[in-house]
């Protein structure tokens, strides 16, 4: 979701994917922490000026206010699936903590679909039965 506020190599596709999508777009509060850590990283490596960071943290504010990104709590049950899943497929997918904790909380919120553009977070989502976007 990161590549609908700040132009990267995924830019274009996000958008286009979010025209054809179904609103709003769930995100859980990990996933929310996880962007707005994305942002301060950039800042950080001198990628984005503070008035452009300011720009995308009120863009993003902006979508949640209206209904385009709905922020939901990682369910509990997420950590249960997603202790599972680090058990069974990181040994063979190579997936990262949020990775695993991205795809549990779809799962446990019966998610009709699954967005990303990091292919181990897709083969894992994809492995456990999500229907990727």
């Amino acid at each position: 979701m990161f590549s609908l506020y700040v132009l990267d190599v995924n830019s274009a596709a996000a958008s286009a994917k979010v025209r054809r999508a179904v609103l709003p777009l769930l995100l859980t509060d990990v996933g929310r922490i996880e962007i707005l850590n994305a942002v301060g990283l950039r800042l950080f490596r001198k990628e984005l000026l503070p008035s452009a960071a300011a720009k995308v943290y009120d863009l993003f504010r902006e979508d949640v206010e209206h209904g385009v990104v709905q922020i939901v709590p990682l369910p509990a049950a997420a950590y249960q699936l997603a202790e599972g899943i680090a058990r069974k497929y990181t040994p063979h997918l190579g997936t990262g903590t949020l990775d695993v904790l991205h795809v549990a909380g779809a799962l446990a919120l019966k998610a009709r679909a699954f967005y990303t553009f990091d292919n181990k977070q897709a083969k894992l989502a994809f492995t456990l039965g999500l229907r990727i976007l």
